[in-house]
């Protein structure tokens, strides 16, 4: 089994709720196939073990849910974002400064390009 076969594995096993049918999880849009690379990859840095990030991720989910969010599922992955985004700034890998920056200038980014064209950061997109 690839080792990123077997990390998704075990993702699914430790962490409750992910989306997943009998081959590991399942996404609706890339992003959030994405959303959910870049955890495993900072969970195997041991930048936070399964745990915390379940634990993480259930606040995220209750502060969510008390602000209104129907939990249907569709949401799902932005907890998982949002999870991802606070636990690189509480652990000092970057900001939250330079993650809305970068956010903002993707945002940029996106609305500059033609649809169905591949989304380029340019530094004009970093706004000050």
């Amino acid at each position: 089994m690839p080792p990123d076969t077997q990390a998704a594995l075990e993702a699914t096993r430790a962490v409750p709720g992910i989306p997943r049918d009998a081959d590991g999880p399942v996404f609706r849009e890339p992003w959030e196939a994405q959303a959910f690379a870049m955890a495993l990859a900072l969970h195997e840095r041991g930048l936070f073990t399964w745990n915390e990030w379940a634990d993480a991720l259930a606040r995220e989910i209750k502060r969510a849910q008390a602000s209104g969010d129907p939990d249907t599922g569709e949401t799902y992955y932005r907890h998982w974002l949002a999870t991802l985004e606070k636990l690189v700034a509480e652990k000092g890998v970057a900001t939250t400064a330079t993650l809305l920056r970068t956010r903002d200038a993707w945002d940029h980014a996106a609305d500059r390009t033609p649809h169905g064209s591949p989304i380029e950061l340019k530094p004009e997109d970093f706004r000050d």
